[in-house]
């Protein structure tokens, strides 16, 4: 398949012009070849990644995560992302999370931040969350047991925590101050673990042989 038609399937949801200004999605590199025949999917473009990729005879990665530099060695394969486009594409990153964890109907908040209406207790809702994210961390200051609205970010959803008026909120990348002053549950799933099921999205939209990165957080849980 031609790798300029491959890639409108998916700006036809996620279009480069919803980018933040300090992006860098879109086509990392492109080696001059147009024939894809298989793909690499990639939440992130590492040396592992690149040489999977490779290895396993695809034409192209397409990954979550865009580059900011890129190292030479990764110019003999084309490279494309979709980052903050993905993150606010309806059935984007957010969204995929959200129905992962069984909820069907939600508003949105802004361009990253979605909204679900429920009744659940966070013991319940902490059940959901830590079947995909084993990192799962509780900030619950106020010892609150049931919710009623739920605000979801994949990724670093941070900043929005406090201008979003829901009882609880679900991102990744929590720092220590946010955890500390929030009056609000928050549950940090981790970055990697809420937006690596954008891969299947992919391949969904591709239509095409894919080949998985099998990448894994690079925070490791110890059981103690």
């Amino acid at each position: 398949m031609n790798k300029y038609a491959l890639v409108s399937k998916i700006e036809k949801i996620a279009p480069l012009e919803t980018q933040e200004p300090w992006d860098c999605s879109g086509w990392i590199v492109d080696n001059g070849i147009e024939d894809i025949h298989k793909v690499m999917l990639a939440l992130t473009v590492t040396d592992d990644v690149v040489e999977k990729a490779l290895k396993t005879q695809c034409d192209m990665i397409i990954s979550h995560h865009p580059l900011f530099s890129v190292p030479v060695k990764y110019k003999d394969i084309n490279i494309y992302a979709s980052h903050t486009p993905m993150d606010k594409a309806k059935g984007g990153t957010t969204e995929t999370l959200i129905k992962r964890l069984g909820f069907t109907n939600f508003s949105i908040e802004n361009d990253f931040v979605r909204v679900v209406k429920t009744d659940i207790s966070v013991d319940d809702l902490a059940q959901k969350l830590i079947k995909i994210s084993k990192n799962l961390r509780l900030i619950n200051n106020r010892g609150i047991s049931h919710i009623k609205t739920i605000g979801f970010c994949a990724g670093s959803g941070s900043e929005f925590i406090e201008t979003t008026d829901v009882d609880a909120f679900v991102t990744g990348d929590v720092k220590y101050h946010t955890a500390v002053e929030s009056s609000k549950v928050i549950f940090d799933v981790g970055h990697f673990e809420s937006e690596i099921l954008i891969l299947d999205v992919f391949k969904a939209l591709l239509g095409i042989e894919v080949e998985y990165s099998n990448e894994k957080s690079p925070f490791i849980q110890f059981n103690i």
